[in-house]
């Protein structure tokens, strides 16, 4: 890999030589040569792209760490709700074995 990135540079800088003025807003750098400025330029897309990918990875952590505690709060609340349907299953079977209640309308 440091080889052809070498032999790449070697290449720009060898037949990039002629001198150029560098225009950045109100400052101007006269006579730098063109692979200074090819090589500068790649150089500082590489750097942002590589700020704005770290960037974008920080916001999916945080939209990731939301969504896990949603599915957590779901769980619970799945987990609560299979009790309470556990508990009235056990209920209605109680009341299904017990039989109906017999009330003498005589009785005081």
């Amino acid at each position: 890999m440091l080889l052809v990135v070498g032999s790449a540079l070697t290449y720009i800088s060898r037949y990039n030589l002629e001198p150029v003025n560098v225009n950045m807003g109100v400052y101007t750098v006269l006579n730098v040569p063109l692979f200074y400025v090819i090589v500068g330029s790649l150089l500082v897309g590489l750097v942002l792209s590589y700020i704005m990918q770290i960037l974008s990875n920080i916001v999916t952590f945080f939209e990731m760490r939301g969504k896990s505690r949603e599915i957590q709060t779901n769980k619970n609340e799945i987990l609560s709700l299979t009790k309470t349907v556990h508990q009235l299953e056990l209920d209605n079977e109680k009341l299904k074995h017990e039989g109906p209640k017999l009330t003498d309308s005589k009785a005081l």
